[in-house]
């Protein structure tokens, strides 16, 4: 009998369609819906999904979050046994300006996917959160054994609030459920609105690239293929109840419930203007930088501790920055005709 198809939320979008596509490669079916917002062009969801659509095992609904009927039915015909949570209300600086696109999505969206799950007996639901929750850590690299509840912007507090959510259904209905905290994650397929697609493009128009903190920064640059096998490897390794999990000297990376949380990253920081100076390599061209001081709700360094998710599936992401760089500006070149 075969196996049921797998819910991927945001498909359409950066990491969902690398995970579908994944997914699809291994002969599993995928139902994958997505909201085509206009956070960044639409037209790129819709490239991307038109190659996912060339898989008859795929198969695309266009649905919001937030449309509480909408997503029960959903769960209600399909009866999804896993469950990838991808979709969200990305970016730190949108949420300086647009809180409510937070709430709306990160919240009550991924309420509608614990409810899902819970009233269909979901197996195992995987769910995005992100390096934003260690907010004013400053101890690197970031661990999962960290306490994580200083986050500094909107976006990295609606990610906290998550992980938390998904523990109390955890607990509550025994729904094992996997918190995947990505960092900075890059490549083909990229969105418009991070760094280097945007350095990429500013460069290639002769533009001034935008430097916060007059570029002193560091970054877990994360190659996207490593992230999505990481997903899919972690979607057959359910959570299990961690029996020693004591709540007098509580570890805030397992529970006696059957909740995980994993890093996912490449646990190699990156100086931002050695990013520049590969992408002018690549490019063939010199950038003009424009240095600002930092903004509001920016983190200084992020850098990945991945020891746990390596003892989990015996993978973590590891290609090289100078490697993935390359491989991104081939396909920006491509994609635009360059």
């Amino acid at each position: 009998m075969p196996a049921p198809p797998i819910l991927v939320t945001g498909a359409a979008g950066f990491i969902g369609f690398h995970v579908v596509r994944l997914l699809l490669a291994a002969g599993r079916d995928v139902v994958g819906i997505d909201n085509l917002n206009a956070y960044y062009d639409p037209k790129l969801k819709e490239a991307r999904l038109a190659e996912l659509a060339r898989d008859s095992a795929f198969r695309f609904c266009k649905l919001d979050l937030s449309d509480r009927d909408g997503m029960a039915a959903l769960f209600a015909e399909y009866r999804f046994a896993q469950v990838v949570h991808l979709a969200a209300q990305a970016g730190v600086r949108h949420s300086l300006s647009a809180p409510h696109d937070y709430i709306d999505s990160n919240i009550n969206g991924f309420l509608n996917v614990l409810e899902g799950c819970r009233h269909t007996q979901t197996r195992h639901l995987l769910y995005a959160s992100s390096s934003s929750v260690y907010g004013a850590n400053t101890k690197l690299p970031f661990s999962v054994a960290q306490n994580v509840d200083h986050p500094l912007n909107l976006y990295g507090a609606s990610k906290k609030a998550n992980e938390l959510m998904a523990h109390a259904y955890s607990h509550l209905f025994d729904l094992p459920v996997t918190g995947l905290r990505f960092f900075t994650v890059y490549g083909p397929w990229g969105r418009p609105d991070m760094a280097m697609w945007l350095f990429t493009a500013a460069i290639l128009k002769r533009e001034p690239i935008k430097l916060f903190n007059g570029g002193d920064m560091q970054r877990d640059f994360t190659y996207v293929d490593d992230v999505a096998t990481s997903v899919v490897k972690l979607i057959d390794h359910v959570p299990q109840g961690n029996a020693a999990w004591s709540g007098t000297d509580p570890d805030p990376a397992t529970s006696h419930a059957p909740w995980r949380v994993y890093n996912i990253g490449n646990h190699t920081p990156i100086d931002l203007i050695e990013v520049v100076r590969l992408l002018e390599t690549a490019l063939g061209r010199k950038a003009i930088r424009d240095l600002l001081p930092m903004q509001p709700g920016d983190i200084r360094e992020t850098c990945a501790d991945v020891e746990d998710l390596r003892k989990a599936i015996g993978f973590s992401p590891d290609t090289p920055i100078t490697v993935g760089i390359k491989k991104f500006v081939d396909w920006f070149r491509t994609f635009h005709g360059i």
